[in-house]
C-alpha cells in the first residue's frame, strides 16, 4: 500500500500529500457505496422479517471496532501529542458507547422495554444522538489539525489527561443517554410503534446536515492525509446509513433498516483496517531501522567492517563458547605498516582509501562465517578466528600479509618495502576456566610487537614471543 506512515512529528497520520495511488482505493469504495445507496433507495419501505438477534450481533461488532479503534488513535495522539487525533479518538470512544447503550435499551432484544427502562422513543433518539455526535467529533479534528495550537503542550501526555479526555467522552455519552431515556418527554416523538413519525425527517435531516458538514470540512482542507480521505469514505457511509434506515425507510425491520445497519457496520471498519495495516508496516520500519541502527553500531564508518565494540562483544562471546566446548580460540593483531609517514606523504585522503582497501582484503582472506575482521583504532585491525589453531592461525595470517603486498599499493616513505605491508601477531588458546580474554589480546599485541621489531612485513606467534622472553 503505497502510503506513507504515521510520523510522531506531525499532527495526524500521514501529514503529507496523499500519492495518487492513495486516493483511489478510497474514491472507489465511496463511489460503491452511493451506487448501493441508489439500487436500495426504491426498496428502502420493503418489510423484512423481524431478527431481534440482528441488533446484538451488529452493534456488537461497533462496539469491539469503534473502542479499538478509539484505542490505537488514543495511542497515536499521545505518541504524536496531537490534539487532533484525541479529538478523533474521542469520536469513536464516543460512538463505541452509544452502540453499546443504543443495545442495551433497544426494545424486545434483551427485555420488552430494554435494559435501560427506555420509553418508546428512546431508542430512536439515542441512535440519533450516536450519529449526530460523530460528526461533529470529525469537525473538531478537521479544524484542530490545521490549527496553530495543534500540538500539546508539554513533553508527554499525562495519564491523567488521558482520563479526563476519555471520563468526559464517557460522560457526554451518559448524558446524551439520560437525556433520551428520563428527558424522553422533553424531545419531539418521532417512533410510533416500530414506524417513524413525521418529526423523524427533521431530526433525521438534521443529523444527515452534520454529516455533510464535516463532509464538506474534510474535502477543503488544504492537504488532504490518507486517513482524512478514508474519514470522508466513512461520512459517505453514515449518510446512507441515516437516509436508508431513518429517512427513505418506514420503521424498523425493513430493507432500508437492515441495510443502513450494514454500511454502518462497513463505516466502522475502514479507519481501523487503515490503521491496523499502517501499524503493520510501521512495525516493519522499526524493525528495518532497528537492525540499521544495530549495523551502523558496530561497523567501521570509514572500511566497512566491524568496529572495536563489536569486536570485544564477539571476543567475550566465542570466549564463554570455547570455555564451554573446550576449543582453541586464536586472535590476529595487525597493523599496517609505517602508515603514518604514508599519511605524511601522501595525505589523509590517500590514507582513508588505504585503510579502506586494506581492510577489504583482509576480509576477502578469512573463509568463514564465524571469522570477524575489525578495525581495532587507526591503522590496526583485528582477527577473530573461533575454533582455530595455532597453526591455522598462522597460515590465515601469511595469506593475509601476502594479500596486503600484492595490493602494490606504493609507499615511498617506507625504508624497507616501498609499499603497503602489514605485520601481525598471532595468539592461540585453549580456553580454561579463570582466564579473562586480556589474556589472549595481550599475547596477540606482544607478538605484533616482536614482528614489527623483526623487521615489519611479517608474522610473529605468541608462542615464539613467550620463548623470546623466557630467553
Amino acid at each position: 500500500m503505497a502510503t506513507e506512515l504515521i510520523d510522531a512529528r506531525t499532527d495526524a497520520p500521514h501529514a503529507h500529500a496523499s500519492s495518487r495511488r492513495a486516493r483511489v482505493l478510497p474514491g472507489a469504495v465511496a463511489l460503491m457505496s452511493v451506487v448501493v445507496f441508489l439500487v436500495a433507495v426504491p426498496f428502502a419501505k420493503i418489510p423484512l422479517a423481524q431478527v431481534p438477534a440482528f441488533i446484538p450481533v451488529y452493534e456488537s461488532a461497533l462496539v469491539l471496532n469503534d473502542l479499538i479503534t478509539a484505542m490505537l488513535l488514543f495511542g497515536q495522539s499521545v505518541i504524536a501529542r496531537s490534539r487532533a487525533l484525541g479529538a478523533l479518538a474521542s469520536g469513536y470512544l464516543y460512538t463505541s458507547a452509544m452502540a453499546l447503550l443504543h443495545m442495551l435499551s433497544f426494545p424486545g432484544l434483551f427485555s420488552p422495554t430494554g435494559l435501560l427502562n427506555a420509553g418508546p422513543q428512546s431508542t430512536a433518539w439515542i441512535y440519533m444522538f450516536w450519529h449526530a455526535g460523530f460528526p461533529i467529533f470529525v469537525i473538531a479534528y478537521a479544524l484542530l489539525k490545521d490549527s496553530k495550537e495543534a500540538r500539546m503542550t508539554g513533553k508527554s501526555v499525562a495519564a491523567s489527561t488521558l482520563a479526563l479526555t476519555v471520563g468526559a467522552v464517557l460522560g457526554l455519552a451518559a448524558a446524551m443517554v439520560a437525556l433520551a431515556t428520563a428527558g424522553e418527554s422533553l424531545l419531539p416523538h418521532i417512533m410510533q410503534n416500530h414506524h417513524y413519525a413525521p418529526a423523524m425527517q427533521w431530526v433525521a435531516g438534521s443529523t444527515w446536515g452534520l454529516c455533510l458538514l464535516a463532509l464538506v470540512v474534510l474535502y477543503r482542507q488544504k492537504s488532504r492525509s490518507t486517513i482524512d480521505l478514508w474519514l470522508m469514505v466513512v461520512l459517505c457511509a453514515w449518510i446512507c446509513d441515516v437516509a436508508l434506515s431513518a429517512v427513505f425507510n418506514e420503521g424498523r425491520y425493513d430493507l432500508g433498516f437492515y441495510v443502513g445497519r450494514i454500511y454502518g457496520m462497513c463505516a466502522t471498519s475502514f479507519v481501523l483496517l487503515l490503521l491496523l495495516v499502517e501499524n503493520t508496516f510501521l512495525h516493519s520500519r522499526l524493525a528495518a531501522a532497528l537492525d540499521e541502527l544495530k549495523r551502523l553500531a558496530t561497523t567501521d564508518p570509514l572500511t566497512g567492517v566491524a568496529n572495536r565494540r563489536a569486536f570485544e562483544a564477539a571476543l567475550t562471546a566465542h570466549w564463554q563458547r570455547a570455555l564451554h566446548d573446550r576449543s582453541t580460540l586464536s586472535l590476529l593483531m595487525i597493523d599496517i605498516d609505517f602508515f603514518k609517514l604514508f599519511n605524511d606523504r601522501y595525505g589523509h585522503v590517500e590514507g582513508d582509501r588505504c585503510l579502506v582497501l586494506v581492510a577489504e582484503c583482509l576480509a576477502r582472506a578469512v573463509r568463514r562465517g564465524s571469522d570477524l575482521v575489525a578495525r581495532y583504532g587507526g591503522e590496526e585491525f583485528v582477527v577473530l578466528l573461533p575454533d582455530t589453531n595455532a597453526a591455522s592461525a598462522a597460515h590465515v595470517a601469511r595469506r593475509m600479509c601476502d594479500a596486503v603486498t600484492a595490493l602494490c599499493i606504493p609507499n615511498e616513505g617506507s625504508p624497507s618495502f616501498r609499499k603497503i605491508t602489514i605485520s601481525v601477531g598471532v595468539a592461540s588458546r585453549v580456553i580454561d576456566a579463570g582466564a579473562e580474554t586480556t589474556v589472549l589480546t595481550r599475547a596477540a599485541d606482544h607478538a605484533l610487537y616482536l614482528a614489527k621489531a623483526a623487521g615489519r612485513g611479517r608474522v610473529e606467534q605468541a608462542a615464539h614471543a613467550e620463548r623470546q622472553q623466557d630467553a
